[in-house]
This record gives structure tokens, sequence and C-alpha cells, in this order.
């Protein structure tokens, strides 16, 4: 089972809106259920993914380079896909990750699936918590 923020969810789904009739990709991080303020139905090690990674950060960089460097290197457990035209499935055109969250139009909660690395369905479960506050 996957876990995700409801806010995370919300917030992709709406970028993927956006961008549509393009995809939108991103990478997700996670934070440890057992730091979240409120006790979550899952034991506290749980990779809950609260936050994304925005493609267009460091986009400068990386077209001289050719290389993303807005992303923390191991810090991506998992991707949001979006497919405008396509399937509530994994393409073998997408950025494949142990972890995909899936979303296609009219972009809700019910055309977000999440899928493991070999493209098979798994459960998911939107958290009704907020992420701890980080600090740089």
């Amino acid at each position: 089972m996957a876990h995700i923020t409801r806010g995370l969810a919300t917030a992709l789904l709406e970028f993927a809106e956006e961008a549509e009739p393009e995809p939108f990709s991103a990478g997700l991080g996670t934070t440890p259920a057992g730091e979240f303020e409120v006790a979550l139905d899952c034991p506290p090690e749980t990779p809950v993914f609260t936050h994304f990674y925005h493609p267009d950060a460091g986009g400068s960089v990386s077209a001289v380079f050719g290389m993303d460097f807005s992303t923390p290197a191991g810090r991506t457990h998992g991707r949001f896909v979006s497919h405008p035209q396509g399937e509530l499935k994994v393409e073998l055109t997408d950025d494949l990750h142990a972890t995909m969250f899936v979303a296609v139009p009219p972009w809700g909660f019910d055309e977000l699936a999440v899928f493991g690395r070999r493209g098979d369905r798994q459960p998911l479960d939107l958290i009704e918590a907020e992420p701890p506050m980080e600090t740089l």
C-alpha cells in the first residue's frame, strides 16, 4: 500500500490539469509516518509521500549540463506522471520508479492510481494530515 497526503495528491492533480494537453511528471519524496504531529494509522517507519520536486526547478542548469541538479540524489522514492490522452496505467515511456502515481483526466482522486515497479496496481491510502514543517 502507498500512502500520500491529500494535500500532495491535490497539488499534483492541479499541476497535471494545468499542463494538459502536455504530460506532467515530478519526483516525489517521503516523510516517515512517525514524524507527523498526529498519529497515523500505520507503523512509524512507514513512508508517506508528502512533497514533490518541481521539474522546472534548475532547468537552466540542467539544460547546460544535461543532468537534473534540482532533485537531491536519492531523495525521490516515487514519481507522479500524468497521461492526458493515455490510460490509467504505467506506460513504457514513463520515467520509472519503484512507486508510480499515475493520473488521467478529469483529474480527480478517482482518476489517480499507484503502481509498483512492474506496473501492478497497489492500494492507495490518502492521508488526512499535514506533514511536519521542514527547516533549511
